[in-house]
């Protein structure tokens, strides 16, 4: 039998995922993550003129699409004067068409006034339709790409042949020569720049902006736009760029301080890490005019083969008006629809007296608007909208991207000097900025956040505290009483990195929740390290138990924490769901069940707050002798870990397969749906397993779709 390596050859991997092959007609790409055009447009050849869609047209893991052709199209039909050409197989077909309608096109059908406020007697309604098309000039689908259908597993396009077996792989021919092949799969490889890591984590003021990316889609040396608006110690990401929630990460950004999404149009520069973010740990809300929302859930319903009722599921959707005020952690947001390809909406920004603007994607070019009006493309009353942009804010962040759809740079480095001085230019590449001009080139990197001058309100304190309680699932429901009760018996306190916050074999006397840093936990057998950040909590089973402390908790950052004493604590708790929480929690936690989930296939994706919550699910089962714990074809209620001792799987009386330790019993997806057991599992001696149950895992479901989508995925 041939290896994998002698099965596959003759093709370029790219750096950021999918493989290229060099053939007559020119380059042949498989597979289309994100900003892979990034990769293509320095190669010799360029950027592809042919896209080869693997089956799998969404990675549930990642959060992205391995089928974005949506930018190679733009700069093949506008840059090359070219049109692409996309190979797929016949049940692809509809969805890449659905995907491409979305973003080059916009919506089928589209009626703006649901997005505009009825009570409002000044605004009206724009004909965008009209403007969309005047940009379009006459553009259809079948100018910019041509879709090709593999018949039998075959397909040919210009001289070259390409086929697919069982297996995935690719063949590619050029008349009977086999030049290539091909595998039919890929793994994403995120690429991106930082600037600077942060040596503490990040603290949000209360009124900030941080760039994660200055630039376009077309530009393959910078981050692609997007940013983070800091607002009362909350973030909401503006038009999340692919790999944000690493970029995260790496600069030592919790990314549960950001609970929020501000959406301004589907196309893939603005809206590729959005599902990066959805699937993360708890829901997030996502805020957009109801067009742009429905827009982007036709065209990631048809990436990833899934129903939009499915995938509103997943987050929390806020409805925008136009014309009305929004207030978001406690900033007043006044939107309005800019001129572009699709529908687009940018903003302005209130908070205390300090004044934002967003012109999001928008060509700003007076001349443009002016030639519009006579051409009778917008009415007068649009033309004076764009008129009025409010250059009277303090801080303007202004697009200035490839023309004909975004504001060029001149007219920008023309306006004068005192709205240049407070203009931030973003969505531009460095080499295409003005060397003499008064304007700033946005700069991202967590160490460049622009910080605005504001006055500490009097509820900062109480705001805060209530704020870790909203983050804390057990607490988010609480009566007003109750968070009250909570203000008068919290602290504040303060701990050194490398402190020990608790003490092995102390008494428990405090539960703590982390406000700002993390802290380790040591001495109780992990086999992996065990972390806790942002809105996390710890120290409460020896307060529960009444043992002493079981393990030291280490500072591993500098640390603000809310500490509650122990009889305080008790009598908060008592009678609440909490307090249920903890108990089982505490009779379960232990450095064994850290440790089998943080080995575990299914569970290894969570994070420290997940596996908590996990574990106080978890209940503890022994079995002697021989006994079946699930049998095929049976509901399944619930499903099981394997901690001690062997289970034996088998299907329709063959075995499958013999499960050890960390491995689990059942099928969670089944589970889930209440579906039947596929298999068998059985034991021949004593085994001893943790259980959990369907009932309790739909309320942790509930709480963290994403992750119940990278389940899916997995199994």
């Amino acid at each position: 039998m041939s290896s994998k390596k002698e099965q596959h050859f003759n093709y370029i991997s790219l750096p950021r995922g999918g493989y290229l092959v060099d053939t007559e007609a020119g380059y042949i790409q498989f597979g289309a993550p994100p900003e892979t055009i990034k990769d293509t447009m320095t190669m010799e050849k360029g950027v592809p003129r042919v896209y080869v869609v693997m089956e799998k047209m969404f990675d549930w893991a990642k959060g992205i699409s391995l089928a974005e052709i949506e930018f190679p199209l733009y700069y093949n039909y506008f840059i090359k004067k070219t049109k692409t050409h996309v190979l797929c197989r016949k049940n692809q077909v509809k969805r890449l068409k659905a995907v491409l309608q979305e973003a080059l096109f916009g919506p089928k059908n589209l009626d703006l006034s649901i997005d505009y406020d009825s009570d409002c007697s000044v605004c009206k309604v724009p004909d965008i339709r009209k403007e969309m098309n005047y940009f379009r000039a006459g553009m259809k689908l079948s100018d910019v790409v041509g879709i090709h259908v593999f018949e039998d597993k075959k397909c040919s396009i210009d001289e070259a042949t390409i086929t697919y077996d069982e297996s995935g792989t690719f063949k590619i021919f050029h008349g009977k020569k086999l030049v290539s092949a091909v595998p039919g799969s890929f793994a994403y490889k995120p690429s991106y720049s930082i600037g600077e890591r942060l040596p503490e984590p990040y603290n949000p003021p209360l009124f900030s902006i941080t760039c994660l990316g200055p630039s376009h889609g077309f530009d393959p040396t910078q981050n692609t736009s997007g940013y983070i608006i800091w607002l009362n110690h909350h973030g909401i990401m503006i038009d999340p760029p692919v790999n944000s929630t690493e970029w995260l990460r790496d600069s030592n950004v919790n990314p549960k301080l950001i609970d929020g999404i501000i959406l301004t149009h589907c196309h893939a520069d603005h809206d590729a890490g959005t599902f990066q973010k959805i699937l993360e740990e708890g829901k997030i809300t996502i805020f957009s005019t109801e067009t742009v929302m429905m827009s982007f859930l036709r065209k990631y319903a048809a990436l990833s083969d899934m129903p939009v009722s499915n995938l509103m599921k997943l987050f929390i959707f806020h409805p925008l008006r136009i014309g009305k005020s929004e207030f978001i952690h406690g900033g007043k947001f006044q939107m309005f629809y800019s001129l572009h390809s699709i529908p687009t909406f940018g903003f302005k920004m209130d908070f205390q007296d300090q004044t934002f603007v967003y012109s999001s994607d928008h060509n700003n070019d007076p001349a443009v608007h002016k030639k519009l009006l006579d051409e009778r493309v917008i009415t007068p009353e649009r033309y004076k909208e764009f008129r009025d942009f409010p250059w009277d804010s303090k801080v303007i962040y202004h697009e200035s991207g490839v023309p004909p759809l975004h504001t060029p740079i001149a007219y920008l480095n023309s306006l004068p000097k005192e709205i240049q001085k407070k203009t931030v230019v973003y969505h531009i590449a460095a080499k295409d900025f003005p060397k003499e001009t008064s304007l700033t080139l946005a700069t991202f990197g967590i160490e460049k956040t622009l910080v605005f001058p504001t006055t500490t309100p009097y509820y900062d304190k109480a705001y805060q505290v209530l704020n870790v309680l909203n983050h804390l699932d057990f607490f988010r429901d609480m009566e007003i009483t109750k968070a009250q009760s909570f203000l008068t018996i919290v602290q504040e306190e303060h701990f050194k990195k490398g402190e020990c916050i608790i003490r092995k074999g102390t008494a428990g006397d405090k539960f703590y929740v982390i406000l700002s840093g993390n802290v380790s936990v040591a001495g109780e057998g992990l086999e992996t390290k065990k972390i806790y950040g942002t809105y996390e909590y710890f120290g409460e089973v020896a307060i529960i138990t009444g043992q002493e402390r079981q393990a030291d908790v280490v500072a591993e950052t500098d640390v603000i924490a809310y500490s509650v004493g122990r009889d305080e604590f008790l009598d908060f708790i008592e009678g609440t769901e909490f307090q249920q929480t903890l108990v089982r929690l505490a009779k379960v936690r232990s450095s064994d069940s850290w440790n089998l989930l943080s080995a575990s296939s299914l569970f290894r994706y969570c994070s420290s707050y997940q596996k908590t919550w996990l574990e106080s699910i978890l209940i503890p089962v022994q079995k002697t002798g021989k006994g079946v714990l699930v049998r095929e074809g049976e509901r399944l209620e619930c499903i099981y870990i394997v901690r001690k001792g062997v289970v034996y799987r088998s299907r329709g009386g063959e075995s499958t397969g013999t499960l050890r330790r960390g491995d689990y019993v059942g099928n969670l997806t089944r589970m889930y749906r209440r579906a039947e057991a596929l298999c068998t599992y059985t034991h021949n001696g004593p085994v001893s397993l943790y259980a959990i149950n369907r009932s309790d895992f739909l309320k942790f479901a509930e709480k963290n779709p994403g992750l119940l989508m990278k389940y899916f995925y997995i199994e």
